[in-house]
């Protein structure tokens, strides 16, 4: 008797899965790259939120973007921000403020948002400050891009330009 009751639990439970709905991520994860660079980050939405300063507050360490915190992997030795970076990949945080943002690579990989930040802030291998820029229209979507010379990040009505140089 205990078995039928076992498996028809089994059986009870796999009907409930099949009939679960998959609904997509609210800040799935996304990808920039080119030749020398690749990132990964999750990529939240404004959905009607006031970001900077609010969502994001000024001052703080924020993992740039959403979920598990951006990942940078630089191919090959680089000038980042203006200063030397081993080929590598990097834990990206940012300080945002309203002038400018405080960039941050973190050798600590896997790392869930930046609730733990302060315990791993002694693998800091960059620091360096960049100026905002602000853009005319909103833009939905938190937006990690690429270029031959530049990190650039935008969402909100704020835009960054991180300089690289390979």
């Amino acid at each position: 008797m205990r078995q039928l009751y076992f498996s028809l639990l089994v059986l009870l439970a796999s009907f409930a899965s099949f009939g679960q709905e998959s609904k997509p991520l609210l800040s799935p994860r996304a990808y920039a790259k080119n030749e020398n660079v690749e990132i990964s980050y999750g990529q939240p939405s404004k959905r009607g939120r006031v970001i900077f300063g609010e969502l994001v507050p000024y001052g703080q360490v924020w993992r740039t973007g959403a979920n598990e915190a951006t990942e940078i992997t630089f191919k090959k030795d680089c000038t980042f921000a203006g200063k030397h970076v081993k080929a590598g990949t990097y834990t990206l945080f940012t300080i945002p403020t309203q002038n400018e943002w405080t960039i941050i690579l973190n050798t600590q990989l896997k790392q869930w948002g930046a609730f733990g930040y302060d315990a791993v802030k002694d693998k800091d291998i960059l620091h360096a400050s960049v100026p905002v820029k602000k853009m005319e229209q909103p833009q939905e979507k938190f937006v990690i891009a690429v270029t031959k010379n530049a990190l650039e990040m935008s969402w909100e009505q704020t835009a960054v330009s991180v300089p690289m140089k390979f």
